[in-house]
């Protein structure tokens, strides 16, 4: 028995391959759920009911997606290069910390129309160079940017703590250290009333589609695929390697440092050192559960958002724990990998 690689794949396997992930994911934690004592299609009712139920819920989980789609695209962006970006965490502290320096000391009486796209474009500026770094040694020195960018995660983390801690610490917070706030103007502006959606999901939306143009409709996109598929292939065909892997690395590490901007920009105002409930490696599951697509990264993000936040409400009313939620994604995640291994292989005997 051996396995031999599919010359084509069917549409319809791949459209099944998440899908099929995303079941059998949802039938292991399913198992727990019993375990648990509780009645598996009342939790996963709930689980709905409490990312949906309501106009606050729903708009909740929209805004918890809305990081999640963007450090999703910085990975899959990354990956469909072979550039190995684990270190989507770290841009994201590094963004949001830069947006909160620059929006609270630089810009602090500019007008919204100005401050806006120029706290979104330091947060993601901020980004592109903690990715920049990994890449410059794997480009001259061979060093995995595998192990460079997940250590750099807490190189930023530390440094984003030791910054609201000292010169970006807000004066007027006791206790808790704080950054300072970015100006009321620089705020993003709610998409629904009396809720905490903001601008930041429609730009993330919009941030999807532009990505799957570029891919699918640019020469970069096209030597982006290219390095990704066989850079030795890349290069014999012309394709200026190290140029474009840098500019793959200035795409995702923008946007995952996007993500911090438009996290503080539209929900804090501030950064604390939980600012992510791990959204940058959670970016990293979204990618995988879309494929590697842009466009199923928005699908992605706002099942990973439905599961986090709808675990609350299964949690409050049959009185099982809410790390249901986090066994289900990283399930998602193991049964993706199988899946899309099955999917490009077959076995033959």
């Amino acid at each position: 028995m051996r396995f031999e690689r599919r010359e084509h794949r069917p549409l319809a396997l791949i459209v099944l391959t998440p899908l099929l992930a995303v079941a059998a994911a949802l039938a292991l934690s399913g198992l727990l759920i019993a375990a648990a004592g509780a009645p598996v299609l009342e939790a996963y009712w709930r689980i709905l009911v409490g990312a949906f139920g309501s106009r606050l819920s729903a708009t909740e989980t929209l805004t918890r997606a809305t990081p999640l789609m963007l450090t999703g695209l910085a990975a899959a962006v990354a990956f469909r290069a072979r550039v190995w970006n684990i270190g989507g965490e770290g841009q994201f502290y590094l963004g949001a910390v830069a947006t909160a320096a620059v929006g609270s000391q630089l810009l602090a009486g500019a007008p919204g129309y100005l401050s806006i796209p120029l706290l979104l474009a330091a947060g993601a500026i901020a980004g592109m160079v903690l990715l920049i770094v990994p890449l410059w040694l794997r480009l001259k020195f061979s060093v995995d940017e595998v192990v460079t960018s997940l250590l750099l995660n807490f190189v930023a983390v530390l440094l984003v703590s030791m910054l609201i801690d000292g010169p970006l610490k807000d004066p007027l917070a006791f206790g808790w250290p704080q950054s300072q706030s970015v100006a009321d103007a620089a705020m993003l502006p709610k998409l629904v009333a009396r809720s905490r959606l903001h601008w930041g999901f429609a730009i993330a939306l919009v941030l999807a589609f532009v990505v799957h143009f570029v891919q699918s409709r640019t020469v970069f996109g096209l030597k982006s695929r290219a390095a990704g598929l066989s850079p030795e292939g890349a290069v014999f065909a012309g394709v200026p390697l190290a140029g474009t892997l840098l500019l793959v690395a200035c795409l995702s590490g923008g946007l995952a440092g996007l993500a911090g901007a438009v996290e503080v920009m539209g929900v804090k105002g501030y950064v604390t050192t939980d600012l992510s409930p791990g959204f940058g490696y959670s970016g990293i599951v979204v990618a995988m559960l879309a494929g590697l697509h842009p466009l199923g990264v928005v699908l992605a993000a706002v099942f990973t958002a439905t599961m986090f936040v709808g675990a609350d409400g299964m949690s409050r009313a049959l009185k099982i724990p809410t790390y249901i939620a986090d066994v289900t994604v990283a399930l998602s995640l193991i049964t993706m990998l199988v899946a899309v291994f099955f999917a490009q292989y077959r076995i033959r005997r």
